[in-house]
């Protein structure tokens, strides 16, 4: 696929040597992972009319098979729900509203994850269907349920099948594609490695579909390739992740030190091996954030804003505060407590992003006041922080919430209408 294309390295991607080095011996260590998160999408399992292909499907368990019964274990993220439930609800196309959507993969999930189920019984493998939400991976006793009934699957020899759960994520709390999906899975299951299978085989700096498009270094770290035109890889109309959120989601697996190699389906098997295929994207540090930090910086969209004066902003920035009523000049937008929202200073640059404990409609009564203040007048209830620093990470410095992906502050610890799949 695509072998046409120059496969010079990007120039300008400022890897160093050392991080080359690193590169060689991720992919070096891959035939030998303990544990590897694997996702495809829907364009890599459907046939041309965008209908699930089962010999496609046979053709990916027959890999991660091999990889199983060589020790390695394997987590399967899978798109196709919706496509496995184009043909029984009589769809000839991709469906384009949330409801149908939501309707076809709740008749395809069951039929995706049966056609699994037989492809890898054919190997002596059992399978296990795990639907996740984005509250399932925040919240503590549910990112803890989820963790062990994975482990547990792991513990049995299963193949744990992982989608997000579609039919009960709201239009506002979704993980909105399972690129994402994957690389959070990855770390909260801290896998060695994470491959990201799509329907072209590398990173290219352009669409890949057009003469002149270069292959991306095969070893690269994902901070490098901002500012590169990334174009939607997906020809048919079949998924919804394009090379954005795959080049957002390797981000978020190599800041939680996860080495991610981007390929086609078809070089899965060389990929697992080691051998030079596809992108490999580096892992940035053995530190593991907090899953919640990932979400937060990578994987959602503030609701709205709130304006904070320079000492919030000094607070927030430098001293790993909290932001407290005081330092509130101006809230934009409107959004319900617990939702995602971003900090910003007086001149609209983004500085953090967190979890906000108050309805939009309720902060402009509380801006500038002492939370002792607040607790005398209006009641206990109201002696807290309208984000809490657990609940907050820190973005890079003047980020565009529209630009390049943000990153969780180094030193912090503790605790999208998108299409379904």
């Amino acid at each position: 696929m695509h072998t046409a294309h120059e496969e010079t390295g990007y120039e300008g991607t400022g890897v160093s040597a050392a991080e080359e080095g690193a590169a060689s011996s991720g992919r070096a260590e891959l035939p030998a992972a303990r544990r590897v998160v694997v996702k495809v999408g829907s364009s890599s399992l459907t046939a041309p009319d965008g209908h699930l292909d089962r010999e496609r499907i046979r053709e990916l368990t027959d890999v991660l098979a091999e990889r199983r019964a060589a020790g390695t274990e394997v987590l399967l993220v899978s798109s196709g729900a919706v496509a496995a439930g184009m043909t029984p609800m009589g769809l000839a196309s991709r469906p384009r509203d949330l409801a149908t959507q939501q309707a076809a993969a709740s008749v395809g999930q069951g039929l995706l994850v049966a056609h699994y189920t037989a492809a890898f019984n054919a190997h002596g493998l059992t399978t296990g269907q795990v639907l996740l939400t984005v509250e399932d991976m925040m919240r503590r006793v549910q990112h803890r349920n989820a963790q062990r009934t994975l482990r547990r699957l792991l513990d049995i020899g299963a193949v744990p099948i992982v989608n997000e759960n579609d039919t009960v994520a709201t239009h506002e709390i979704r993980f909105g594609d399972n690129d994402r999906l994957a690389a959070l899975l990855a770390h909260l299951m801290r896998a060695d490695a994470l491959l990201l299978l799509s329907d072209v085989d590398a990173l290219y700096d352009g669409n890949p579909a057009r003469p002149g498009a270069r292959r991306v270094v095969e070893s690269v770290a994902a901070r490098d390739l901002d500012g590169i035109s990334l174009g939607s890889t997906n020809r048919r109309g079949v998924g919804t992740g394009g090379m954005v959120t795959k080049v957002e989601s390797a981000r978020i697996a190599t800041e939680a030190g996860v080495p991610t190699v981007l390929t086609s389906a078809d070089n899965a098997r060389a990929a697992l091996a080691g051998e030079p295929v596809g992108t490999l994207f580096t892992a940035l540090s053995t530190r593991r954030p907090s899953t919640r930090q990932l979400w937060l910086a990578h994987a959602t969209a503030g609701r709205g804003s709130i304006v904070l004066d320079p000492g919030a902003v000094r607070a927030v920035r430098s001293d790993n505060a909290s932001l407290l009523p005081a330092g509130v000049v101006n809230v934009v937008g409107e959004f319900s407590a617990g939702d995602p929202v971003d900090l910003r200073d007086e001149a609209g640059h983004s500085i953090a992003r967190g979890l906000v404990n108050y309805d939009s409609a309720e902060i402009p009564d509380l801006m500038g006041r002492s939370t002792r203040w607040l607790a005398r007048e209006l009641g206990p209830a109201y002696e807290r922080e309208i984000v809490h620093r657990d609940d907050l990470v820190l973005l890079e410095s003047g980020a565009d919430t529209n630009g390049p992906s943000p990153r969780p502050a180094a030193d912090q610890g503790g605790r999208g209408d998108r299409a379904v799949h």
